[in-house]
């Protein structure tokens, strides 16, 4: 009888076999991918509850106060031209008065000599004419001390004062 040496593979001649899956994965997951989705789904979450919040916010403020928060977004919504130009204006002038602001608070430049310059009645706030017509086209009070401007608006202005007080 002929022998046969035919030999059967061995485990051992396939090379090198792990008996342990690898550390970042147990049974099929990658643990930093799931991390990964934890935090990006807090971080979602947060985001909405922060949207939430601000959508309730606004939302109670119409409902409970409808009058009072439209008459007092009416307030600031700037004046027309024609009220704008009928404003005061005059030209700078340098005074030796140390208590005459020298600077323009909407532009931050110093006035010269020969400026156009804007009085504000009521509060005598005055600025470079360019830089308050700007300001006044969507605004109804002084850039400085927000007195309200617009003289249709005298019975609103007690009613803004208690809103945002």
């Amino acid at each position: 009888m002929a022998e046969s040496n035919s030999e059967s593979p061995t485990p051992s001649s396939f090379g090198p076999m792990r008996s342990t899956p690898c550390d970042d994965q147990v049974g099929g997951f990658d643990w930093m991918v799931l991390v990964a989705a934890i935090l990006c789904a807090l971080v979602c979450a947060l985001g909405l509850n922060t949207m939430l919040q601000c959508v309730f916010q606004c939302a109670s403020r119409v409902l409970t106060q409808p009058l009072q928060w439209m008459a007092s977004r009416r307030l600031n919504c700037g004046l027309k031209k024609k009220e704008m130009v009928a404003l005061p204006t005059s030209t700078f002038t340098n005074s030796p008065s140390p208590s005459s602001p020298s600077t323009c608070v909407i532009c931050l430049a110093e006035f010269c000599d020969g400026d156009p310059i804007r009085f504000l009645p009521n509060c005598n706030h005055f600025f470079h004419v360019l830089c308050i017509d700007k300001w006044l086209l969507s605004h109804s009070s002084c850039p400085t001390c927000r007195h309200l401007l617009n003289p249709n608006h005298h019975h609103l202005h007690s009613l803004h004062t208690v809103i945002t007080t």
